[in-house]
């Protein structure tokens, strides 16, 4: 009796406890790496992603799998004379033994975000830009690039269009790639208003498809997802699918679109795409993600059947004994021009802002997680700020540093610097840095010197991460500086662990 009464107590706890039959989905790409564009040059995939206003632009990783990928670049390590931000949906493309990357910024003399293009020998260096290629309307972006029976074709957004909705252009594409030929064609009207970019093209049996995003693609309040139109002839007219959305909000995961597509060795098709995680949002950014695409048969539209999971992200220890820094440090080039060096297993960082940017330098590596701690040795002592910062913007950040004979907690907020807590350090020997951010976004600090134990550094209240985050893109983590032309901060270890 006792045992049939665990059965059934086991069958009823089964029945109203609900199971998740398969773990949550990871990225193939974690933290913020918006609007993928892949390519596979021999047994090697290369994907290229927004860059928004970090430095260097347009991040590069490679994956001889599609599922473990690892930065080994960027497209440009300084921004293209032409160009003041906005580094936007760079889009590969292969041709004539040379690599195109058609990228989206905005121009220094109008502001305006139109479409440049560079080439490169290589799918991973060496890019040289040639200037803008597409200023058309008021704004024009997310390029893509097409070879029809052997024409080549460039398709983009354009809005701002004297009233008229947004609108998928296309034009032809001279035989080097690096200009329109011929008129301009419209090829997708935004007429329900419901906003569109972010289109790749593929061909299958008798139609050519348009996969394209559509909705609000960033920030808390997004409802991003992504949609298939086909027409009999490239250029349209194109019929939208009656069950569209085909990748939309899940489980896991939300606002996912702005793909690009790759067939691998056993012919299959994978799309690389972003999302927003449905736990860490904006704080860890637009993550790249890889689903397959099935066609069930002739003239059927395609579906997204199964999506690949990465592994889980890669904790990040850095000792600084390279002769060069590592590839994933970014910062905000707009507001601040770092020095950085490293000798003899020390990064020696310096430069100077603006004086109403209260932050300082902030050199920065890119969030995979909200629950997370970052070390690092302060080794020199100066009047400067030198430490751990989380950073939204010039005048949205967090962190810890040395300040002369003391250590500070402090922020910066609607334009104002304010110290949550200080205490006293001794002015020999080096300083031992923490930050931890919880899942609940609450942040807390700590120090150690002279292989003491940690000693939390109280404020008042525990403050909350939650003000930092940028509409399009999510804060960086990592080393601060602040101080005059002629200091520096000298960091000893870099640590980074996602918990």
């Amino acid at each position: 009796m006792r045992f049939l009464l665990k059965c059934l107590l086991l069958i009823a706890l089964c029945q109203s406890t609900p199971i998740k039959l398969q773990a949550q989905i990871n990225a193939v790409i974690p933290g913020d790496f918006a609007d993928p564009s892949i390519i596979k040059k021999g047994n090697q995939y290369y994907a290229v992603g927004t860059s928004s206003e970090w430095a260097p632009h347009f991040p590069i990783f490679q994956s001889a799998n599609l599922k473990n990928w690892k930065q080994v670049g960027y497209v440009f390590d300084k921004a293209p004379e032409w160009t003041t931000g906005s580094f936007w949906a760079p889009e590969y493309y292969y041709h004539n033994n040379t690599y195109f990357i058609y990228y989206s910024a905005r121009r220094k003399k109008d502001n305006a975000s139109y479409i440049g293009v560079a080439t490169s020998p290589y799918p991973d260096r060496g890019f040289k830009d040639h200037g803008v290629i597409i200023e058309h309307s008021k704004e024009s972006i997310d390029a893509f690039v097409y070879n029809d029976n052997g024409q080549l074709y460039i398709t983009f957004k354009a809005y701002g269009l004297d009233g008229r909705p947004i609108e998928i252009m296309g034009s032809k594409l001279s035989a080097d790639g690096l200009k329109l030929e011929g008129e301009l064609f419209t090829m997708l009207k935004d007429e329900k208003g419901i906003g569109l970019e972010g289109q790749s093209f593929l061909k299958k049996d008798n139609y050519y498809y348009m996969f394209y995003s559509a909705g609000n693609c960033c920030g808390s309040n997004c409802d991003y997802n992504t949609r298939i139109a086909r027409s009999k002839t490239f250029k349209g007219p194109y019929e939208d699918y009656e069950n569209n959305p085909v990748l939309k909000e899940n489980e896991d995961w939300k606002c996912s679109g702005h793909g690009t597509f790759v067939n691998t060795p056993d012919h299959k098709t994978y799309y690389l795409y972003h999302a927003y995680n449905k736990q860490s949002s904006v704080y860890t950014g637009r993550q790249g993600l890889l689903a397959e695409l099935i066609w069930p048969g002739t003239n059927a539209w395609p579906v997204f059947k199964t999506e690949t999971s990465g592994t889980q992200p890669a904790n990040i220890k850095d000792d600084f004994k390279a002769k060069m820094p590592a590839v994933y440090w970014q910062w905000d080039f707009r507001n601040s021009n770092p020095v950085v060096k490293q000798l003899k297993g020390n990064l020696h960082l310096s430069g100077i802002t603006k004086e109403d940017y209260l932050t300082g330098i902030a050199y920065t590596v890119r969030p995979v997680s909200t629950n997370y701690e970052i070390t690092t040795t302060v080794v020199n002592h100066n009047d400067a700020q030198k430490g751990l910062v989380i950073y939204g913007d010039a005048n949205a950040a967090i962190g810890v540093g040395t300040v002369g004979n003391k250590v500070e907690f402090w922020m910066v907020k609607d334009k104002k610097r304010t110290v949550l807590a200080s205490e006293g350090i001794s002015s020999a020997g080096p300083v031992e840095l923490k930050l931890e951010v919880q899942p609940d976004f609450i942040c807390r600090v700590y120090f150690k010197q002279s292989q003491k134990d940690w000693r939390s550094l109280t404020a008042a209240q525990a403050p909350s991460v939650n003000f930092l985050p940028p509409w399009d893109r999510s804060p960086r983590i990592g080393l601060n500086f602040k101080g005059s032309a002629n200091q520096e901060a000298q960091f000893s270890s870099f640590q980074l662990i996602n918990k």
